[in-house]
């Protein structure tokens, strides 16, 4: 049904696969809108928009960054700490 199309990005300039599975990942989310940048420049503009904010693991003490200002109410750990705590809440 959907077939791979060739779009240019508006940031860069240039071109890039909208892939057949890309339009179909879309179609099922009800986006109508193809991209209009390609993956480097989305992910690049993803992150210029997220400010990050430094602080300590609240587990292991190492430094690490988050998406929101640390308010110091609840405790922040690193990706490690945290995997370790999800997999314990889980049993």
């Amino acid at each position: 049904m959907y077939q791979d199309k060739v779009l240019t990005c508006r940031e860069c300039g240039a071109e890039f696969i909208f892939s057949a599975g890309e339009q179909a990942f879309y179609a099922e989310k009800g986006l109508v809108n193809e991209p209009a940048r390609c993956r480097d420049c989305r992910r690049r503009r993803k992150q210029q928009e997220r400010q990050m904010y430094e602080t300590f693991c609240a587990s292991c003490g190492a430094p690490t960054q988050v998406p929101f200002r640390p308010t110091g109410r609840r405790p922040i750990y690193c990706r490690e700490c945290l995997a370790t705590t999800r997999r314990m809440s889980y049993r």
